[in-house]
């Protein structure tokens, strides 16, 4: 398969006035901004489930709105992500996964769990809550991303722990967040941050070229090699710039975030038509 195949691309959400007129076609009733979206891109972040609950209902009819091959990838519920100790985020993390995402089905992507910008690593923190994290709900298989945002999670330790749980650490492109680009799972997970106004497409021609590469490098199973790894395993992983001879192809789900939203979705097209050339 093609590794680009692999390669979802999107923005957060698909409500924001500034794409009136510039994503979406003057007249567009606000109820088609789902239906249009996801036409135009390949996956969508869900930031609104950070701060509130969806129904059932409302995901399965975000689930017959959208084409069969699209993905929404939630974030995780703020009332887990900001205990003061992880560790007892047990039964909020239950009560977000069980709050009716398994109406998705197919259409469920990752669910991002962002940690405040204060939250500093404590390897028994980390380790705890990664066992709270479930793998299915109601059959629907579950996949994990987390973002962390303070530095002190430049730690080797931190990367073997979510290597051991099977938790894709999200590669932020920021000048506020770390980056960390280790291999811990089976999926990749990058929120891009950097668009600007003053380039039509959010980010210069050049960047998006070489952002089309990355992905292509991490859906073929390896780590682009000019990116920021903590530490690397026993084999080397991310040293080549191409994929490595038996690696496994896998998906990957790259977000414009941040920054100049109002680029956000011409970041994303722009992005989309290079990795299907």
């Amino acid at each position: 398969m093609d590794p680009a195949a692999l390669v979802r691309v999107g923005v957060g959400g698909w409500t924001y006035e500034p794409w009136r007129g510039t994503f979406y076609p003057d007249g567009l009733p606000a109820k088609r901004e789902l239906e249009h979206a996801s036409r135009r891109l390949t996956a969508i972040e869900v930031n609104g489930t950070f701060y509130r609950t969806q129904s059932a209902a409302s995901f399965a009819k975000w689930r017959d709105e959208t084409p069969d091959d699209f993905i929404f990838t939630l974030k995780g519920h703020r009332a887990a992500v900001n205990k003061a100790k992880l560790a007892e985020a047990g039964e909020t993390v239950a009560w977000f996964v069980s709050s009716g995402i398994a109406e998705l089905g197919p259409k469920l992507g990752p669910i991002l769990w962002q940690l405040a910008p204060f939250k500093r690593f404590d390897p028994d923190e980390i380790g705890a809550f990664f066992a709270l994290l479930p793998g299915e709900v109601d059959g629907v298989p579950l996949k994990h991303a987390i973002e962390v945002r303070h530095r002190s999670f430049c730690d080797p330790a931190f990367v073997a722990l979510a290597r051991q749980a099977g938790v894709t650490i999200v590669y932020a492109d920021s000048e506020e967040h770390p980056a960390i680009a280790d291999d811990t799972a089976d999926f990749v997970y990058a929120r891009l941050m950097r668009t600007v106004e003053a380039e039509p497409a959010g980010y210069p021609a050049a960047d998006l070229d070489k952002w089309a590469g990355r992905a292509c490098i991490w859906a073929a199973g390896d780590v682009p090699a000019d990116l920021p790894k903590v530490a690397e395993n026993a084999a080397g992983e991310g040293r080549a710039t191409t994929a490595k001879a038996g690696a496994t192809p896998r998906p990957v789900y790259v977000f414009f975030i941040s920054g100049a939203k109002v680029r956000a979705p011409a970041a994303a097209e722009a992005l989309i038509a290079r990795l299907r050339r």
